[in-house]
């Protein structure tokens, strides 16, 4: 017989009233509720914290508080990783973070699911999907990605975008539901290599 933990990891239905997620759980929320009071002059101590409640992060990585998640040790994260306020991970199935990903203000990663049906629902029933994440992507403020989604590499989610479904590599998609608007291609690279001389230009630097 699986556990409970075993079959929200399987994303099969499960109760999460149980001993053993409660102490998983416990171990998160009170990492996070550490890391939510420290300051701006204890970075080294967050970072040392995120160690701890992660799965794995990697080197260069930064979150603003207030920052919320469930398991914590459902989580990897790449390196150079960014997320501004308000961040919400709700980690019962596994969320991977690729390298060089930036997250704008307020932006859920939800694994958990509901079923629809309210009789089997009502019986404290639920399920969880795993979120995927690529290198190189930009989340804008208040995107919420839904429980099975894959974002592709090189990637940026518009603001307000709600992610029902899978994004592929190298486009701008943005909505809700969040469907592709645009590829990204050499004239953006072009156009933002020349914002980038420009600045330097300005700057009194080669």
């Amino acid at each position: 017989m699986k556990t409970q933990k075993e079959r929200m990891l399987a994303g099969e239905l499960y109760i999460a009233d149980d001993r053993e997620l409660a102490q998983a759980m416990r171990h998160g929320r009170r990492l996070t509720r550490i890391f939510n009071q420290t300051t701006e002059i204890d970075n080294d101590f967050r970072s040392e914290i995120l160690k701890q409640l992660f799965k794995q992060v990697g080197d260069n990585h930064y979150i603003e508080p207030p920052f919320h998640i469930d398991y914590g040790s459902n989580t990897t994260i790449g390196k150079n990783f960014y997320a501004n306020y308000d961040a919400i991970f709700v980690d019962c199935a596994e969320i991977k973070i690729g390298d060089n990903v930036f997250m704008g203000p307020r932006v859920g990663l939800y694994t958990a699911g509901h079923p629809i049906d309210a009789v089997i629902r009502n019986e404290q029933l639920e399920y969880a999907k795993p979120i995927t994440i690529g290198n190189d992507v930009w989340l804008g403020g208040n995107v919420v990605v839904n429980p099975g989604v894959t974002i592709g590499n090189n990637v940026v989610i518009g603001s307000g975008s709600v992610v029902t479904k899978d994004i592929p590599d190298n486009v701008v998609a943005v909505g809700n539901p969040c469907k592709v608007l645009r590829p990204i291609t050499e004239a953006d690279h072009i156009l933002w290599q020349r914002q980038k001389e420009a600045y330097f230009a300005d700057q009194g630097e080669a």
